[in-house]
């Protein structure tokens, strides 16, 4: 841009210059020199001027190639949004993360006693359960995390509208004495899960060498049993 305007400048100076000798010529000159440095002067003028025209000109097919320009990519990134939010529109397809889903659990007594829990999909999500074992522990440590029994499962499931998918815990596999209380279980749908949710019980749970069965839509393939 500077290198355009110097040269205007520039032109802007020359032309100035040979207004001033033309002036200084007319002076000098008789009647009939005046005529011819006039005809003579008149196309230099209008070609200072078509020069400027034509460069205004330039500017102005670059000005409208750089709007179009711009608009090309503001609308590129119009449909760039919008492919985004279509593509995630309310969880359609994807598979289930915890915060994808709300939980029930309800003590039942077959098997000696186990916690049923009932997964459902949020209102406006549809997402599938792909991995077939959740991921549950009590409390931090090792010996809190419950091992899969391999009961029941389907793969995948899905959780859409009033669908449901059902896990069994059982706290305790041992007959000894003891073991360690807790109020709360933790699950999630995968064990990379970021956002597990923590889930109060019904009551007081005893925990030792805990056990959990794989997702089923039929809640008696859920009562966990050590084979």
């Amino acid at each position: 841009m500077r290198s355009r305007l110097a040269a205007r400048s520039a032109r802007l100076v020359l032309a100035a210059v040979a207004v001033t000798a033309l002036a200084a010529t007319t002076t000098a000159c008789g009647p009939e020199e005046l005529a011819d440095s006039g005809s003579s002067a008149a196309p230099s003028a209008a070609a200072s001027e078509g020069s400027d025209k034509s460069e205004g000109g330039d500017e102005s097919d670059k000005s409208s190639g750089d709007k179009a320009s711009t608009g090309g990519s503001d609308s590129s990134g119009s449909n760039d949004k919008s492919d985004s939010a279509d593509s995630g529109k309310d969880g359609y397809g994807q598979s289930c993360g915890t915060n994808d889903l709300d939980f029930t659990v309800t003590s039942e007594s077959q098997a000696g006693g186990y916690y049923r829990v009932t997964a459902k999909a949020k209102s406006g999500i549809t997402c599938y359960l792909d991995v077939n074992t959740p991921t549950v522990s009590f409390g931090s440590d090792l010996d809190g995390v419950a091992s899969p029994v391999g009961q029941g499962g389907e793969e995948p499931i899905k959780l859409t509208g009033s669908a449901v998918a059902y896990t069994g815990i059982n706290p305790k596999t041992t007959n000894t004495e003891g073991g360690t209380e807790f109020e709360h279980v933790i699950i999630g749908t995968t064990e990379e899960d970021p956002n597990p949710a923590e889930l109060k019980l019904p009551d007081t749970a005893t925990v030792d060498k805990p056990i959990v069965t794989n997702w089923s839509t039929n809640a008696a393939e859920t009562v966990p049993v050590l084979v």
